[in-house]
């Protein structure tokens, strides 16, 4: 697939996007050049951090939303295995249009709870990466993504200006869940970053906890 039809399925995706956003809760933004701006590129930051993986591979955009950064990396790395993981149905919907509709042969959509898919046989530990956006504090995504990951697999959580602070107040989730840092880097625009984390042990059976208890009692 040539740049040119990438940004055309791009476009398309925000077109959808802002179509969905008036009866569906996607995003914030509602004009089109900002949705490109924030939204598109800023999910395309993580493209370089995704050259490593194979055709082939698989990847997980656990709480996709309105599709990101998860569209835009399917649109762009075709050769990839993407599953949109979304617990509400609405939001689901709309990624299963997406899917159908631009379309995205690699791409399948998964209507579940994180805490419930990651202790399916078929999701748990099957990933080479994982990423993540606005889902909430990095000490939860952690619970939510690595026991998703193979070992030696990657997150990619893209987080705002309290990145840091987060990435401090993770250091217990980091020590249970067997996850490394193993870089950071700057979003478009520099006003967030991607803290690139490396799974390195497997996930012991007690994680992820019942659904709603990595939210109430963070590690």
């Amino acid at each position: 697939m040539t740049p040119a039809r990438h940004r055309d399925l791009l476009h398309r995706y925000v077109g959808l996007l802002l179509e969905a956003n008036q009866t569906v809760n996607l995003t914030s933004l509602r004009d089109r050049d900002q949705a490109w701006e924030r939204h598109v590129l800023d999910s395309l930051t993580l493209l370089p951090l995704l050259r490593p993986l194979e055709p082939g591979a698989r990847l997980i955009d656990v709480g996709s939303g309105g599709g990101l950064p998860g569209v835009p990396l399917a649109i762009c790395r075709p050769d990839l295995r993407v599953t949109l993981l979304e617990a509400t149905e609405r939001k689901a919907r709309f990624l299963a249009r997406c899917v159908a509709e631009l379309p995205l042969p690699g791409a399948s959509v998964l209507c579940e709870r994180a805490e419930r898919a990651a202790r399916d046989p078929q999701h748990r530990e099957g990933y080479d990466a994982a990423t993540c956006r606005a889902v909430g504090p990095l000490r939860e995504i952690l619970e939510y993504t690595l026991p998703f990951l193979k070992v030696g697999g990657r997150l990619l959580a893209m987080k705002g200006r309290k990145a840091e602070e987060e990435l401090a107040a993770a250091e217990n989730a980091l020590r249970l869940l067997g996850g490394g840092i193993a870089e950071k880097v700057a979003t478009a625009g520099g006003a967030g970053l991607v803290l690139v984390i490396r799974k390195e042990r497997p996930v012991g059976d007690s994680y992820p906890r019942p659904p709603g208890r990595p939210r109430k009692r963070p590690l």
